[in-house]
């Protein structure tokens, strides 16, 4: 297969950044883009590695072509480190299996983070098993294959997280811990099933024991941090001793806690449904992840959750763990339209999705082994629009950005507004119109466009029919006196590079045609690109 990799997944400021064009047979050129401007081209002669100096910090989209072959990437300048979450897993630790395919994903995908999703022995004995055993639920490990893959993501740029269940403790090892238990109104303990039975997290000797595994499995296994999960319940509780328990209040502590120990490692914490993101997202840890269940079925739910998080944690980068049911219910095409209006909202929002993993896989169930093998088109589909992310990152993911969506549009407003002749446009995603939303961003405005005409409903995990067709775009804005506004747009799945369209004068106002959107339209206003007269 023909391709552009990027070698990492990220740089850093004044490293060396390289993309290996793979697949080719003949000579090409190499272009790189910043928003839709062009940095540099490059010669290149077969496939290979192809130095592209020491970009600025920013995203890049980087174009290969041969005249008649056009292939596609980009790349990710950041700081000192990333303090983005682009989120993958893997779940294979069998002895000797190949990493490639995982290593290639992070690097295809620009994963920052990889979960590995029930390396351990068992929830409250992480190590207990050796160097090789079954995990609690039959699955072989190889603590070497563990640290093979680890030091594969990590040098394809990507921190290695281990999974590790904050409070859970199974059968074997119940009586030791019992006396911790959080009870029901029963008196039970409660449980996930029989398999697994919880604890407070802040128990004092549950915590010490805790923080003990995580340094542990560390210093072991070489993992860069820790997924912290939990299961969403309970939030109140007795503990067997009498003491009444507020579990978020407990969640807080443990992370704490574990920070304490483990001041370098990069932590991710798992608000279930959302619970209780206003007590972690402020604690000691690197993101706001949160896994969404029922009632937020939406799309405009994920969006509400996207922003309660963004309120709650600052500037932390934020993840939602979306699991697509709908490739187990749809045929493919389908189901890839659904994947595309979950990343049109949690992208254009400034979150991102835990989706997909190892070499072909994505996540369709929260046992992270009863994973979806992608057919082509989902992985290609993958790969355009965690570029497009990725390229367009300072118009999506900066902490800075701010909604303005209802002191610009509106006809009250009359600043800035798009219409359709053939579909409604509304601030809210609704069923067949064309859901509007507007940002400040230091670039300048951006309007996100998520077109859900001729769509049966807005739910976010369901099967999705064709983008519907409205036409052409009217974009009418208020002009500044002496200049002449800037308009750029671009679609992941059309034209993913910004591209300049005609701004016509129209009084106080300029108007723009913008082309029909398809699933997500991004369009970039700079009001004054030449700055102030």
């Amino acid at each position: 297969m023909s391709e552009l990799l990027p070698e990492r997944a990220w740089f850093g400021a004044g490293d060396e950044v390289r993309v290996e064009v793979r697949g080719v047979t003949g000579a090409g050129e190499l272009t790189l883009w910043r928003l839709g401007e062009k940095q540099g081209v490059w010669a290149t002669d077969g496939p290979g590695f192809v130095s592209l100096g020491t970009p600025v910090p920013g995203g890049y989209g980087v174009e290969w072509t041969d005249g008649t072959v056009l292939l596609r990437t980009a790349v990710q300048v950041a700081g000192a480190d990333t303090t983005r979450l682009r989120y993958g897993f893997t779940v294979d630790y069998t002895p000797d299996r190949d990493r490639q395919g995982l290593v290639d994903t992070v690097r295809r995908l620009h994963l920052t983070d990889v979960q590995f999703y029930d390396w351990a022995y068992r929830h409250a004995d992480l190590l207990g098993g050796g160097e090789d055993y079954e995990d609690a639920l039959g699955q072989p490990v190889s603590l070497a294959t563990v640290r093979r893959l680890a030091d594969g993501v990590r040098a394809a740029g990507a921190r290695a997280l281990g999974y590790a269940a904050v409070y859970a403790v199974g059968p074997r090892e119940w009586d030791g811990w019992k006396q911790w238990a959080l009870l029901d109104a029963a008196g039970e303990p409660y449980a996930l099933g029989d398999f697994l039975f919880i604890v407070d997290p802040a128990a004092v000797p549950w915590l010490s024991h805790f923080r003990d595994e995580l340094a542990a499995a560390a210093r072991t296994v070489g993992f860069d941090g820790f997924h912290l999960d939990q299961y969403g319940y309970p939030k109140h509780a007795r503990r067997a001793d009498g003491r009444a328990v507020e579990v978020a209040r407990s969640f807080d502590t443990l992370i704490n806690g574990v920070r304490d120990a483990l001041p370098d490692a990069h932590l991710v914490f798992n608000n279930v449904n959302d619970f209780p993101t206003w007590t972690t997202a402020a604690s000691p840890q690197d993101a706001v992840y949160i896994e969404v269940w029922d009632p937020h079925l939406t799309l405009g739910s994920l969006a509400s959750v996207v922003i309660r998080a963004r309120a709650a944690g600052g500037d932390k980068p934020i993840a939602i763990a979306a699991y697509q049911h709908v490739y187990d219910s749809a045929p493919a095409v389908a189901a890839d339209r659904a994947t595309a209006f979950t990343m049109a909202t949690l992208f254009s929002h400034g979150a991102t999705q835990l989706l997909a993993g190892e070499a072909d896989r994505i996540l369709v169930d929260p046992y992270y082994v009863r994973n979806h093998v992608v057919e082509d088109s989902t992985a290609d589909l993958l790969r355009r629009w965690y570029d497009f992310m990725v390229e367009h990152d300072e118009l999506l993911f900066d902490p800075a950005i701010v909604d303005v969506t209802g002191s610009y549009a509106g006809r009250y407003n009359d600043d800035l507004d798009v219409t359709y002749a053939e579909a409604e446009v509304t601030g809210e995603p609704v069923a067949g119109a064309v859901w509007r939303r507007v940002v400040q961003t230091k670039r300048g405005l951006v309007v996100h466009l998520i077109n859900l005409a001729g769509q049966p409903d807005a739910l976010w995990d369901a099967p999705k029919d064709a983008v519907g067709d409205v036409g052409p775009g009217t974009l009418r804005l208020r002009a500044i006196a002496g200049a002449t506004p800037r308009v750029r747009v671009a679609d992941p799945d059309g034209s993913p590079r910004l591209t300049d369209l005609p701004v016509h004068a129209d009084g106080t106002h300029a108007t723009v045609v913008l082309p029909p959107p398809g699933a997500w339209q991004v369009v970039l206003v700079e009001l004054e690109p030449d700055g102030a007269p």
